[in-house]
């Protein structure tokens, strides 16, 4: 579902970039990087879902989102083809990487002397999209781009070179939209355009279960969270966006000054106090 979609690609970002105990750390940004990347990517884990005119994110940010729908849905061949597979993140990460080479030069000093405009481009659509999945903004009309706009133009401004995290931002997005669909019954078509169809007797009642993985239409799928919207997939995706919400707070309390180790030493020696109390 569109909203456990820019869950997990909010999750995915805090655990992947966030230097704290609770994630890996694996490719670290500042406390602000991490705020505003966990929304960036939230949208961009939507961004597989642009194949389809009436998808959640089709009506997020009208009239724009609108003719990107249009676009992607033409040249991916509809929903569930050509975004949900390895050339859609491909092409997706390529896009977000030429539009991020769009540049002002102000003549100014510092962090002000080059304006990076083309990812904040890409930063109004995508909060655009994260907050519509999230039902934020719902239906209305000004929301969507005065919140989009605004963190766009307060990063460019005050803290530009946190751009340079966006192609990075978008990939992970769209890995993680398109593992999330394949953990449902329909599966994705993560070679298109290529179509391998699942052999004969894979469908004719003799695959032992196979025929679950290899879909009649070729698709790859690994449906432990069964049909998208089902009680499994709710089941496992309030923990991931309980995840991300503190991962988030974690970082704009440590932006505040706040001492967070501290307060997570004293929680795990308490932890660890009560638990040897008991054995």
């Amino acid at each position: 579902m569109g909203g456990h979609h820019a869950a997990s690609g909010a999750a995915a970002w805090v655990a992947v970039t966030a230097t704290t105990p609770i994630a890996f750390g694996w490719y670290p940004v500042s406390d602000v990087g991490i705020m505003t990347g966990a929304i960036v990517c939230a949208g961009a884990a939507l961004l597989p879902d642009a194949d389809h005119h009436s998808g959640t994110i089709a009506n997020s940010l009208s009239p724009v989102s609108d003719a990107v729908v249009k676009v992607v849905e033409t040249v991916s061949g509809g929903h569930r083809k050509g975004t949900h597979s390895i050339l859609g993140v491909l092409a997706f990460t390529a896009m977000a990487w030429l539009v991020g080479l769009l540049a002002i030069d102000t003549g100014l000093e510092g962090d002000l002397g080059t304006i990076l405009i083309g990812p904040g481009i890409v930063c109004v659509l995508l909060v655009a999209f994260a907050l519509k999945a999230l039902k934020i903004t719902r239906d209305t009309k000004i929301l969507p781009w005065t919140v989009s706009l605004t963190l766009a133009v307060l990063i460019a401004i005050f803290a530009p070179s946190e751009w340079y995290w966006m192609p990075f931002s978008v990939a992970l997005g769209c890995v993680v939209h398109i593992i999330g669909d394949m953990l449902t019954t329909q599966g994705v078509p993560l070679v298109w355009p290529l179509k391998f169809r699942s052999p004969t007797w894979m469908r004719d009642g003799r695959g032992l279960e196979l025929d679950m993985i290899w879909r009649n239409g070729g698709n790859l799928s690994l449906p432990i969270l069964g049909d998208a919207g089902s009680v499994r997939e709710w089941l496992f995706m309030t923990p991931v966006s309980l995840y991300a919400v503190v991962g988030i707070a974690w970082a704009a309390l440590d932006q505040m000054g706040f001492d967070t180790m501290a307060v997570w030493d004293g929680l795990v020696n308490g932890i660890g106090d009560l638990v040897t109390s008991w054995f």
